[in-house]
């Protein structure tokens, strides 16, 4: 099937989905919302069948996901725990991780939180220094992230870090698996702006003790074991970017009907109309964009998939964040109050130009891989 026209099932699955965000609704439970949705099967809709899932791929999961934005109840760790940790163990995994970690990801009975970001790295995932080293069987890892979403009820996080021997030179990834509970695993909430269900942490090791089966994969993978999860995070914030854009236009045209000034509706007015069917074509276009990532990467075309994933967070990151703009701007000072639950929405557009990526680095990204232009760094 063509990512451009969603089969019949997708459209299923997003009239289902639909129906769950509307039941939940904006004032919603986290833990309700997810223990609901791993009931129904969606939480795990893009890992294997045989570990409990659907069956599926990102591009089930990224329709999850935005309709439950669109709902005005997104849920942050569906990017993080079945997206970027499920989908690396599924692919890369060992037998005994694959069969610890699928089915209980799958039903939502365990999370898993990622660990790449690093104070001095930022964006540059290349300049990782958490750094693994050997100690007989076990590894000691050491090092430092932050920025790290929902630490503190993960079960486990999966840590990205780097050999010993490739600290200088070209990256050399390796994944670890890190439960909660690990000694010498320390993490501290950090105090943000942005008022979220997922809190976010700053961790901290030195020389913890990790045993031969936390290593994911093989410690040679390389980049191709990072970025099997790195593409689907970026599609993934996508699909939260485009459904939290989804619901601030739903709520600003449901205004501009009913909201009457001089005798008309102000959605009769071109300078209310035109704006809020701009953003609607501009997030109808990064979701073409952001399927088109999905359906390359579903298919193994990890390198067509990382740049469409890139371009599909870009296009989805802008179009949010003035889609929000414009939706608070057409209520007016409604828009500002906590009644219609738009201004928190504000700062929450702003991250989906921010991370998991800043805009610069992925325009660095096209800049450099499509484009063909030299490096300024």
């Amino acid at each position: 099937m063509s990512p451009v026209i969603e089969s019949e099932e997708h459209q299923a699955l997003r009239a289902a989905v639909a129906a769950l965000g509307k039941r939940h609704g904006r004032d919603f439970t986290p833990e309700s919302l997810w223990d609901e949705a791993a009931k129904l099967g969606y939480l795990g809709v893009n890992l294997p069948e045989a570990y409990g899932g659907g069956g599926g791929g990102i591009a089930e999961l990224s329709i999850v996901l935005e309709e439950l934005g669109a709902a005005g109840c997104p849920l942050l760790m569906m990017v993080v725990s079945p997206a970027i940790c499920g989908t690396v163990i599924a692919r890369f995994g060992t037998d005994a991780q694959k069969t610890e970690w699928l089915p209980a990801l799958a039903d939502g009975t365990r999370t898993m939180a990622f660990g790449i970001t690093e104070p001095d790295a930022g964006s540059n995932s290349h300049r990782i220094t958490t750094t693994a080293r050997r100690d007989g069987a076990d590894w000691l890892l050491t090092g430092r992230k932050v920025f790290i979403s929902g630490v503190d009820k993960a079960d486990a996080t999966l840590i990205v870090g780097r050999t010993e021997d490739a600290r200088t030179g070209s990256l050399k990834p390796c994944l670890f698996i890190v439960p909660r509970d690990t000694p010498g695993f320390d993490y501290r909430p950090i105090d943000m702006e942005l008022r979220a269900s997922e809190r976010q942490f700053e961790l901290t090791f030195d020389d913890m003790r990790l045993p031969a089966e936390a290593l994911v994969g093989d410690e040679n993978a390389g980049l191709l074991q990072l970025f099997a999860g790195l593409n689907p995070e970026r599609i993934m914030t996508a699909a939260f970017a485009i459904g939290m854009a989804r619901y601030a236009l739903a709520r600003a045209v449901e205004y501009a009907r009913e909201r009457t000034v001089w005798r008309q509706p102000i959605g009769a007015h071109q300078a209310i109309a035109h704006p809020l069917a701009q953003s609607h074509i501009e997030l109808e276009l990064a979701r073409l964009m952001m399927q088109k990532a999905a359906y390359l990467y579903d298919s193994g075309d990890d390198a067509g998939a990382g740049e469409a994933a890139n371009m599909a967070k870009y296009a989805a990151g802008e179009a949010c964040v003035k889609a929000v703009d414009q939706s608070v701007h057409t209520l007016g000072g409604n828009g500002l109050t906590r009644e219609f639950g738009l201004a928190s929405l504000i700062t929450a557009a702003r991250v989906s130009r921010i991370a998991p990526v800043s805009r610069e680095m992925i325009l660095n990204y096209v800049s450099h891989q499509t484009l063909g232009l030299p490096k300024s760094y």
